[in-house]
């Protein structure tokens, strides 16, 4: 029996720091995969991440490649990628 490939891997940047997360994976899932529970914090301080997945709550949004206010849950993870929270 062969043993199953490891799924590949790339490296992104989040708030500055590698990271290895699956190949195609979104960018909301590469922040899951990083251990992260929030993407920002509302007005009053509350931890936002993704919820609904789909791109409607906005709730993913992050800086990609110094572009602001992207969707994490609709933008592919790319290798090299650099990806900005504010939390």
């Amino acid at each position: 029996m062969s043993m199953p490939l490891l799924a590949a891997q790339i490296t992104v940047f989040i708030n500055d720091s590698p990271c290895l997360v699956p190949r195609g994976c979104n960018v909301a899932a590469a922040l899951a995969h990083a251990g992260l529970a929030g993407t920002r914090r509302s007005l009053s301080g509350q931890s936002r991440a993704a919820f609904c997945g789909m791109g409607q709550c906005q709730e993913c949004r992050v800086n990609i490649d110094g572009v602001a206010h992207r969707l994490g849950c609709l933008t592919p993870a790319k290798d090299g990628m650099r990806i900005g929270t504010e939390t």
